[in-house]
């Protein structure tokens, strides 16, 4: 089950008390205060690990809490420390305070950690207090309270190219055929109902990464379809690839779908349309004289990258162009 959006309660541990006690021993006539501090409650830490990939571990469980502090001891002994709480997260979650409607942070990267809770400073023992005019305090200090926050995490899918189109424009054949990734394929509208990541291995060693998006309709970013909860997926990633059914089953017009789409992102978010795109029509195994293909090309006046997911033909092409892109893109980004 692909879950992206969670709730949770998340509390880091309260610091111990601090000791009162006096030194007593048989022939020690002069003993003195020898209570210990507390110890110090744990941390609540957040950090991306590479192997996840949905926030499945927070159904269910809603409240996250680490240890709190020991309490000090006789013999000027400290308490031991809380030990710190770390919750591992896909990368590209957002970390939100929900009482403060406030993004806390954006875990992008791999093995980035945040400490979201502090645990509570540990108590003053009474031998904190002995001086040269107070040689017996009987004062001490409980120890603070940890810090804790109402959470919402959302994941954003960190992917390099994002594949878009409508219900069965061939976007789940192609990325199976790109990739080691198996969603399910069939005739009908929304067999995908959940992102889909693979990694699109290339000769040399190179690869990146490719997200299918369940299919967009008109309305989309209004919450028609299944557009509206996932078009966020699509925000992180470097480049969109277009698939355009050349021959829809509807009877619907490539040209047409293709400017509906497009307006869709554009009222999703402006920065989202602003995306370097790939068009790429699909289903040229329909088309054995290309005058479907030279007809799209000439009407969006756009480079378009023809493809068959069903044959195979033009994606180890396309595969090659979306990578260059991929690199160039990363590469301008670091400068």
């Amino acid at each position: 089950m692909f879950i992206d959006e969670a709730q949770i309660w998340v509390k880091a541990g309260d610091g111990g008390n601090g000791c009162l006690s006096f030194r007593r021993e048989k022939f020690i006539p002069k003993g003195g205060p020898d209570g210990g501090d507390g110890g110090r409650g744990g941390n609540v830490y957040f950090r991306a690990v590479e192997n996840l990939d949905t926030l499945m571990d927070f159904v269910g469980k809603h409240h996250w809490q680490t240890q709190n502090g020991q309490p000090g001891s006789g013999n000027n002994k400290h308490g031991a420390n809380g030990r710190d709480l770390i919750i591992n997260v896909p990368p590209g979650t957002l970390i939100y305070d929900i009482d403060l409607d406030l993004l806390l942070k954006d875990l992008n990267k791999v093995e980035m950690k945040v400490c979201i809770c502090r645990g509570g400073r540990g108590g003053k023992g009474n031998k904190a207090f002995a001086t040269s005019t107070n040689q017996t305090p009987r004062q001490t200090t409980p120890g603070k309270k940890g810090q804790e926050r109402n959470i919402r995490l959302e994941l954003k899918l960190i992917a390099d190219v994002g594949l878009i189109g409508m219900p069965n424009a061939g976007k789940s054949t192609l990325i199976s055929r790109c990739s080691a990734a198996r969603p399910k394929i069939a005739d009908y509208p929304f067999t995908t109902l959940e992102p889909v990541l693979g990694i699109v291995e290339l000769s040399d060693f190179r690869r990146f990464v490719m997200a299918d998006i369940p299919g967009l309709i008109e309305g989309a970013h209004s919450g028609a379809g299944l557009g509206f909860e996932f078009l966020k997926h699509i925000e992180r990633t470097t480049i969109l690839a277009h698939i355009l059914d050349i021959m829809p089953t509807d009877g619907s017009d490539p040209v047409e779908n293709y400017y509906s789409l497009r307006s869709e992102l554009e009222q999703y978010s402006k920065a989202l349309a602003k995306k370097t795109e790939f068009i790429v029509p699909n289903k040229i195994d329909l088309d054995p004289d290309a005058k479907i293909v030279k007809e799209l090309k000439k009407k969006l006046k756009k480079p378009i990258h023809p493809i068959s997911a069903v044959t195979g033909s033009g994606i180890r092409e396309l595969s090659e162009s979306l990578w260059k892109k991929v690199k160039e893109s990363k590469a301008a980004a670091e400068q």
